[in-house]
């Protein structure tokens, strides 16, 4: 018997266009879809399904197939239709996969990379082996690139997933085909629960991120509910936002995660209760849990959730230079010139931060009796501060909006332990950071 492909329920369009891709390497094999699909997928197969050759499990002697193709995910419980499969011995397993979570399918062999999607792996195959593709191939697998790098946006994008998109726009893949399947309905049951976890939902700062929450119960099945959370997101302007759905039964909740923001990677809270995802989208699925627990369960995951990557208190420099409120301005020109800084914190007898004087604050200074005058005379009080556990893009992106070139960082008590600066941040940015 021929090999089987098959790939995650609530198939996306990486998913499906892996499939496609794959069954171009593996040209023998039968493609079995999961039931259930994505909307946009749907859409998308209900007018494409002709171009494209899928299997019906109920006409495959199962019990005959001795190899199985698994794309876009490295778990069981995640796939559908091929529970057979899960105990067989004999069994030859491959396994295409951008997760760099590790699954329980054991495999005979594997790709697995992180890149921004499972297709540019598969593409980047094709073009190993000279394989030909058609303009409508093409269009999607650029699909599932954009739709899980959001059109090479979201930080998990790679230069492997641009070369891709260049090779299959090479290849005619249509832009406009790809722009209206891509674009999630947005009707009138979206709507209302919009509006109605906007009235109702929480919006808080954890770990200095800002995180909104919205909790619903629905009835039967809406589609597009990651859609309603994204713009959730987005009205509140939040760095992270959960939608938390349980269906009227109170059965089953739906989790849905959205971050803007490489310090709460969705992949990994929505691992921790059972889903999946990306670093910037996720989602789990629970039974018979309590949404107020389930609320509870995530918040004390984003506390608990140490990001692996660079934290503000390993960029910052310290002891702080800083000066007294009270020292004379002619004191600040001598440190700035001795430091060669641009500015440096004030402080009060306290040793609490008080404001920041700089360089600009000169121009301020019109006779030069007024370099006897006090530095609180001339600081800025306006400060912008950081806390130590929050991420090199946060404080980028602080610097940015209020144009400030420094950012003291405070601790939880209030006293300041540290300092970074826009240099700093694009040091660690640009890898100039020392190994």
């Amino acid at each position: 018997m021929p090999p089987v492909i098959t790939t995650h329920k609530n198939t996306d369009f990486d998913a499906l266009a892996s499939t496609i891709g794959a069954k171009i390497l593996y040209p023998d094999a039968k493609i079995v879809l999961p039931k259930q699909v994505n909307p946009n997928v749907k859409a998308f197969l209900s007018i494409h399904k002709d171009l494209f050759d899928f299997d019906d499990p109920d006409q495959i002697d199962m019990d005959g197939v001795d190899q199985l193709i698994v794309v876009d995910t490295n778990k069981w419980e995640r796939l559908d239709g091929v529970e057979m499969f899960r105990d067989r011995k004999g069994l030859t397993v491959h396994i295409w996969d951008h997760h760099s979570i590790e699954g329980d399918i054991d495999s005979s062999w594997s790709c697995v990379e992180t890149v921004g999607a499972t297709i540019t792996l598969i593409v980047k195959q094709l073009q190993k082996e000279r394989k030909l593709i058609t303009p409508i191939q093409a269009t999607l697998f650029l699909a599932g690139i954009y739709e899980d790098t959001g059109n090479l946006s979201f930080p998990s994008s790679t230069a492997d997933d641009a070369y891709a998109v260049a090779y299959l726009l090479e290849r005619k893949a249509d832009l406009t085909v790809v722009g209206k399947f891509l674009s999630p309905a947005y009707g009138e049951k979206q709507k209302d629960i919009l509006f109605k976890i906007l009235k109702t939902g929480i919006r808080e700062k954890i770990r200095g991120f800002t995180v909104c929450f919205g909790r619903m119960e629905i009835k039967g099945h809406v589609q597009n509910l990651a859609l309603v959370v994204s713009m959730y997101k987005d009205i509140m302007n939040a760095d992270a936002s959960f939608g938390i759905f349980t269906t009227q039964n109170g059965k089953r909740t739906i989790i849905i995660g959205r971050s803007s923001t490489d310090g709460l990677d969705m992949s990994l809270l929505m691992r921790s209760l059972g889903g999946g995802g990306h670093p910037g989208a996720g989602s789990a699925l629970l039974k018979k849990v309590n949404p107020d627990t389930v609320e509870e369960m995530i918040r004390e995951l984003i506390n608990g959730n140490q990001q692996a990557s660079v934290q503000i208190s390993d960029l910052m420099s310290f002891p702080v230079v800083s000066i007294a409120a009270d020292a004379k301005m002619q004191e600040v020109a001598r440190l700035l010139r001795e430091k060669g800084c641009t500015g440096v914190p004030v402080v009060d007898k306290d040793e609490k931060l008080v404001g920041i004087i700089s360089r600009r604050d000169f121009k301020k200074i019109r006779r030069r009796s007024d370099l006897k005058k006090p530095v609180k005379a001339y600081m800025s009080t306006n400060i912008r501060t950081i806390e130590p556990g929050m991420s090199p893009g946060q404080a980028a992106r602080i610097m940015v909006r209020y144009d400030v070139g420094r950012l003291p960082v405070v601790a939880g008590d209030g006293r300041m332990i540290g300092i970074i600066t826009r240099s700093d941040t694009m040091l660690y940015f640009y890898d100039l950071l020392p190994d």
